[in-house]
């Protein structure tokens, strides 16, 4: 009997702190919007932050609470926008899917190395001894710190260049945000031409380290006839507000460092 008095006590005292806790836990309930449940089913859940919060579920709550666009969401695209718009009664409004590019043609055909690389295989490792083994500092480091944060396995590596599968890209930015000398851009999937080249070098040094780079030679500028495409700090840009995509400038790169997108350069499939 000892032992028995003291266990009821305890058993007592426990069903009495679940029923208070129970209680409690309704009393201070803090009740929230079911929307925000729902809409957070509907996004990709990659997280990656590129609508400017922290995830996929804090997406969802500025939505539902503060009022944010319902589409900010890249990976989404126009179809997870619409989604979300009919959850919270309002208009999706315009929105483009999205895709990375890499600004870089520097394959193991276009530059040399300079020195053999033995450390850690990952770019952000490489980059920290002269920006990579590679002649050009702006190129590709080609050890895939992109390919291995992209949650569709978008990007491979071929030749010692990343390639974007655009079947498989959904936008997200992860690979950007990865990247350590940040040639891979997110761009409106229908503007579908880049400049293949980071390089801000003067041409004659770009010729001595790479076969295909920019080399700031103005002939695209010259051949644009809406103003999209400039040299500027030695390499081209395009507007793409004013591209219409007609090509011009691409036939007219000497180094064929203008390219429409879909090409081999950008294609991860052999």
């Amino acid at each position: 009997m000892e032992y028995v008095l003291p266990v009821l006590v305890f058993a007592a005292l426990g069903v009495i702190a679940g029923i208070m806790l129970t209680v409690a836990s309704k009393v201070f309930e803090v009740k929230t919007d079911p929307r925000i449940d729902e809409i957070n089913e509907v996004l990709p859940q990659v997280n990656c932050g590129s609508c400017g919060y922290s995830g996929c579920g804090d997406y969802a709550k500025s939505i539902v609470e503060n009022g944010a666009p319902v589409n900010m969401c890249r990976p989404g695209g126009p179809e997870c926008a619409q989604k979300i718009a009919a959850l919270m009664g309002v208009d999706a409004g315009g929105v483009n899917a999205q895709i990375a590019v890499v600004r870089c043609s520097g394959d193991c055909n276009a530059t040399a190395v300079k020195y053999q690389y033995h450390g850690q295989q990952t770019c952000l490792s490489a980059n920290k001894f002269y920006n990579g083994s590679k002649e050009c500092t702006h190129a590709c480091l080609g050890f895939g710190d992109c390919a291995a944060v992209c949650p569709n396995g978008a990007i491979s590596i071929k030749d010692g260049l990343a390639r974007v599968d655009r079947s498989q890209c959904i936008g997200c930015g992860l690979c950007a945000k990865a990247c350590p000398n940040n040639i891979i851009v997110i761009r409106d999937i229908t503007k579908q031409i880049d400049v293949c080249c980071s390089s801000t070098e003067i041409g004659k040094v770009v010729r001595s380290v790479c076969k295909k780079g920019c080399i700031g030679c103005k002939l695209c500028e010259k051949k644009c006839e809406h103003d999209a495409i400039h040299v500027v700090d030695n390499l081209a840009r395009i507007d793409y507000d004013k591209c219409v995509v007609c090509g011009k400038c691409a036939e007219a790169c000497p180094a064929k460092a203008i390219r429409r997108c879909g090409q081999e350069y950008e294609v991860a499939k052999a």
